[in-house]
C-alpha cells in the first residue's frame, strides 16, 4: 500500500508564508477581552494593542483572534464605523468551537468564568451550548455525537 505524505503547514501570526486567518472583534476593553480568551481558552496573548489604536492579538488553538475598541471611518474603509454589538441578542455571525468532550469543556470553561447560555443541549446530531464574551458576543462549543458524519 502506498502511503500518501500530507504536508504540514506551521501557522503563524504574522504569516512568513502564504497567509493566516485571523477573526477580528470589536470590543469595548482590549485588555479586558484578552483576559476572557487568554483565562477561559488557555489563548496565548501575542500583543496587548497600544493607545493609538493597534490591536491585540490572541492565538486560541489554531485561530488568532484581533480585538480592538473600533472607531470610525478611515480611508481605506471610508463608509465603515467599527462598534460592539448594540444588541447582543441579535447577531449576524459567531465563533465555532468543536471539542471532543462537550461536558468536560463546560465545567472547565465555566469554572474559569465563562458565562454559558444554557447547560450543552443535544441539536441536529450534535450537542452544543453557547458562551458570551465580555462584550456580549456568542462562541458556540459543540460535540459531535457518536455516527454523525460531517460533509
Amino acid at each position: 500500500m502506498n502511503q500518501v505524505q500530507v504536508e504540514q503547514k506551521s501557522y503563524q501570526m504574522p504569516p512568513q508564508d502564504g497567509f493566516t486567518v485571523a477573526h477580528f472583534l470589536t470590543v469595548a476593553d482590549v485588555e479586558r477581552s484578552l483576559r476572557f480568551y487568554e483565562t477561559v481558552f488557555g489563548g496565548r496573548i501575542l500583543s496587548r494593542g497600544d493607545s493609538s489604536g493597534a490591536p491585540g492579538y490572541i492565538q486560541i488553538a489554531n485561530t488568532w483572534l484581533l480585538v480592538n475598541p473600533g472607531g470610525g471611518p478611515t480611508p481605506d474603509k471610508p463608509l465603515v464605523t467599527l462598534s460592539v454589538p448594540a444588541n447582543p441578542d441579535l447577531v449576524s455571525s459567531f465563533m465555532n468551537i468543536r471539542v471532543a468532550d462537550i461536558q468536560a469543556c463546560y465545567k472547565l470553561w465555566q469554572s474559569r468564568g465563562a458565562e454559558f447560555i444554557t447547560e450543552p443541549k443535544p441539536k441536529y446530531g450534535e450537542t452544543r451550548c453557547y458562551i458570551r464574551d465580555p462584550d456580549g458576543y456568542i462562541i458556540e462549543v459543540g460535540q459531535s455525537n457518536p455516527g454523525v458524519a460531517y460533509g
